[in-house]
């Protein structure tokens, strides 16, 4: 028997929180772990975050990515212990109001959202370039290539790929994931065989410049200085972003409780391994050097993927600039599913106008939030592409503040919802309070080196206005843009605002309960 979308969960530890309507029970643990997967698109990601962390951290690449794999692991821990009792898809928006109230709980659903709605833009263009890459390599015509530089070209193709996943997510989850284990198992498939391939042809001396793998790559210590440690932690913690996605989706798992915070887990372990064997493989074959294909190298940096396809895996390379293409795409589809969920729950606790929080009859999706999702997606990036690209990029370098702003935020969330309850085991002083505060504190620390950082006018593309960096200005401009939508919301509708709807709460202590 289907739940009312609208009934209250009866469970003391979460009153307040309801159902929306959305398809119950139909993810299970290894669809939510590839959707996870999918969101991350380790591809995509870590063929633009390799060059710059390895011009930043040298061969301790992999020890900067297991730096910026820990705190993304501890608040993964603390948004599973938040999951637990309170699965609802508004996760950041919903944890924050509940443990602080709705003034930050709303700042922290905007952060996610304008985020995700970033990364949208983003994972369109890069699929559109991608795209006419891969063309050009298959038919071995360079010019071909070119032609994401016209930008009508460009924004049209872009606005297909945009059309076609918000297609496929206002649709039901079913179709989301049969899509998404064929593109996500090959795009694992090729970067396993990559860098296997790599890491035979650096050992047997047939390489650009064979590295010798050293253990030593390992020790984060070994980091040339803390400015290049944090400029590399803050390309790592980009590089894991999207995990989070199961969580949104926990009202349509199986076993809502305890099935997304698995999944969060699993999918950031197996991001770490494949970033781990990647990062290994292509120190140790193209080494860190600024040569022809060395990872130090400005002019492989946007993609270094597409640079060493070819040395390493000869007449197949053209499959790893294919992966990249699905990666992008299938992450651009999947993430539509975050910022979709967290505006569906918004909209229906009266945070956001009441029309966001209506499901599609059929699909049982969030329709309306899709589309909306989808129209600002595609005038964002058609806007910023016509108006200036390096200001396109300049606002995705900004997305590094957003992701430790809401996570941080959550992360803290956790700790204080469950402030009662820290010493009851020592399971909880570890996953209650330990873990979530580390993770909150490291990626606050990160959030205040970011915004000081990229007041630098050298900071991404080096354009800035009164001699502040744009990545800063561009940085605030989103969050003072959600505190005025927030205002305006809470003029219309003050219900939510006065907390009514989502009380403050926190789950009583069980010491000196048990028998």
């Amino acid at each position: 028997m289907s739940q009312n979308p609208h009934t209250v969960v009866s469970d003391p530890v979460t009153t307040g929180i309801s159902s929306k309507g959305l398809s119950a029970g139909t993810l299970g643990l290894i669809g939510a772990v590839v959707l996870g997967v999918s969101t991350v698109a380790p591809a995509y990601t870590f063929t633009a975050a390799i060059g710059p962390t390895a011009s930043e951290v040298g061969t301790q690449v992999p020890a900067i990515i297991i730096v910026g794999f820990i705190p993304m692991l501890l608040v993964a821990f603390g948004y599973r212990e938040l999951n637990r009792v309170m699965p609802d898809s508004g996760t950041s928006f919903t944890w924050a109001t509940r443990a602080f109230g709705p003034w930050i709980g709303w700042m922290a659903g905007w952060g996610l959202i304008a985020a995700t709605i970033l990364v949208l833009s983003n994972l369109a263009g890069i699929a559109v370039d991608f795209l006419f890459l891969l063309i050009s390599q298959i038919t071995g015509n360079a010019e071909i290539a070119e032609l994401t530089r016209n930008p009508f070209i460009n924004v049209g193709v872009c606005l297909l790929f945009v059309l076609a996943a918000t297609w496929v997510s206002y649709r039901d989850l079913q179709t989301s994931q049969r899509l998404q284990y064929v593109l996500v198992g090959f795009q694992v498939v090729v970067l396993v065989v990559f860098a296997i391939t790599a890491i035979t042809r650096a050992a047997s001396g047939d390489a650009f410049d064979p590295t010798p793998f050293d253990p030593n790559w390992f020790n984060p210590f070994a980091v040339p200085s803390f400015s290049a440690a944090v400029a590399g932690l803050s390309l790592s913690i980009f590089i894991f972003w999207g995990w989070d996605l199961v969580l949104t989706m926990n009202e349509e798992t199986k076993n809502p409780e305890k099935t997304p915070g698995r999944a969060a887990t699993v999918v950031v372990l197996v991001v770490v391994f494949l970033y781990l064997i990647l990062g290994i493989g292509m120190v140790m074959f193209a080494g860190v050097g600024d040569g022809e294909l060395g990872l130090g190298n400005p002019d492989i940096q946007e993609n270094v993927f597409f640079a060493l396809s070819n040395p390493i895996m000869g007449s197949l390379g053209f499959l790893v600039s294919l992966a990249v293409l699905t990666s992008s795409a299938s992450s651009l589809q999947a993430t539509f599913a975050s910022p979709t969920r967290t505006m569906l729950a918004m909209g229906h606790y009266g945070a956001l106008p009441k029309k966001f929080g209506s499901v599609h009859p059929r699909f049982f999706s969030p329709g309306y939030s899709t589309i909306v999702a989808a129209i600002v997606t595609s005038v964002f990036y058609a806007v910023m592409r016509f108006v200036s690209e390096n200001t396109l990029w300049d606002t995705i370098l900004a997305l590094g503040m957003l992701i430790c702003f809401y996570y941080g935020l959550t992360a803290f969330a956790c700790v204080w919802y469950f402030r009662r309850q820290w010493f009851d085991s020592v399971r909880n002083v570890f996953f209650m309070l330990l873990f979530p505060l580390v993770g909150g504190i490291i990626l606050a620390i990160l959030f205040v080196a970011t915004l000081i950082d990229t007041m630098d006018p050298a900071y991404g593309s080096g354009s800035q206005i009164g001699g502040i960096g744009l990545v800063f200005i561009l940085g605030i401009a989103v969050i003072v843009i959600g505190i005025a939508l927030m205002l305006w919301q809470a003029a219309r509708e003050p219900a939510f605002f006065r907390g009514s709807v989502l009380t403050m709460d926190a789950p009583p202590s069980l010491r000196g309960t048990r028998r």
